[in-house]
């Protein structure tokens, strides 16, 4: 028999008009920041992206379209250590799916995988074998959208990883898989780790091993390593400011960001502009389906304190056993193996594509990253 804490409550998504209201109401009023004419991208996001999104958002996107397409997939919270865990349960029509719990980064969210969930669960559908099916779990990470408001400190990727394995666990699933984006590619990695007994692989778009500090490390490097460790170096060089803040003061900025929805949207939006992603831009509806559903949950400053917690916690001494698959896009960093296999002593799967599907590639690229999902636990079978 379930206690309380252990039920499953059924959620929609409803939005108040009075907090849709509120919102045209302060992108009526946005006084705008300062800019030099021809200064660049180099100073951040600029005033012209930034005033052409918020316009959008005015008087052109569509919150209750979005709204229906995540309530058009089952949706439920429930209470894991303390916190309500908001999460999509999407069940295939095939008898023998494999379950896979899928987990988002910031800026991202839940919207990151829409794309993926029918090519995932309903391959007959898509013209895909139905051999392999998947049955989706793809929660909110605490002080997300609706997995809020937080309840308590120390929510980073390891206590996150120990919920996604009770959550599983809640649903009655014995052997299951996990997959991850961005914080996703962090904390896929632990469920494998806290749960090897019954996780039978790990599925990420990114590894972020990194060099140790070793110069014998950077010995005959071939050119496709090369070029991953330009891109992060361009990444810490231009881009890397907002992980110092989050990691050492978030609440100083959650001020603004619980305030402000165009600073929401210029914050947020720093790691979704065109120099963020590389050969192809991301459209305006999804940046402002995962901006709109962090302002309406008023959870920007909440989603942040993950890098706070993630810089204290202690770092695992042995590297991960169960069997971990790659897939790269170009627009990204997706890691460099060499140092990758430092930490992840099982890698069976290495794929670095040419599509341009970025940060955010189960949205730019749903077909590709589902087809590699599908490829790599089939080899697993």
């Amino acid at each position: 028999m379930s206690t309380p804490s252990q039920d499953l409550r059924p959620f929609t998504a409803a939005v108040s008009q009075e907090s849709l209201d509120d919102l045209a109401h302060r992108l009526d009023r946005v006084r705008w920041a300062s800019d030099i004419p021809g200064s660049g991208s180099g100073y951040g996001v600029s005033l012209p992206w930034l005033q052409r999104l918020v316009a959008y958002w005015r008087d052109g996107y569509d919150w209750r379209s979005f709204e229906a397409r995540l309530n058009s997939h089952p949706q439920y919270r429930t209470e894991i250590d303390g916190q309500d865990i908001h999460f999509l349960h999407v069940r295939s029509p095939e008898p023998a799916a494999l379950p896979l719990i899928v987990t988002h980064g910031w800026p991202g969210s839940v919207a990151e995988y829409l794309d993926i969930i029918g090519p995932l669960t309903d391959p007959r559908a898509h013209g895909r074998d139905p051999a392999l099916a998947f049955d989706l779990v793809i929660p909110s990470l605490p002080g997300c959208a609706f997995s809020a408001p937080l309840s308590q400190t120390g929510w980073g990727t390891q206590r996150t990883a120990a919920a996604w394995v009770q959550l599983m666990r809640r649903l009655g699933y014995q052997n299951y898989g996990a997959a991850g984006n961005d914080a996703g590619s962090m904390i896929s990695p632990e469920i494998g780790r806290l749960d090897p007994e019954h996780v039978i692989g790990v599925h990420v778009t990114q590894v972020f091993s990194f060099p140790s500090g070793d110069p014998g490390e950077f010995n005959d490097l071939d050119e496709a390593e090369l070029a991953a460790l330009a891109k992060l170096q361009w990444f810490m060089d231009h881009k890397i400011s907002f992980n110092q803040l989050h990691s050492q003061q978030p609440q100083t900025l959650a001020h603004a960001l619980a305030d402000s929805p165009a600073g929401l949207l210029g914050w947020n939006g720093q790691l979704m502009t065109d120099d963020a992603m590389g050969e192809r831009s991301l459209d305006d509806d999804f940046i402002l389906d995962n901006t709109t559903l962090y302002w309406l949950t008023n959870t920007g400053g909440e989603s942040i304190r993950f890098y706070y917690e993630d810089a204290r916690a202690p770092r695992a001494a042995e590297p991960t056993t169960v069997p971990l698959g790659v897939a790269g896009f170009a627009g990204d960093f997706a890691g460099v193996r060499r140092f990758a296999e430092r930490d992840h002593k099982n890698i069976v799967q290495w794929t670095m594509h040419p599509e341009p599907g970025g940060h955010y590639a189960a949205h730019m690229e749903p077909d590709v990253l589902a087809g590699d999902i599908r490829g790599f636990y089939a080899s697993l079978a």
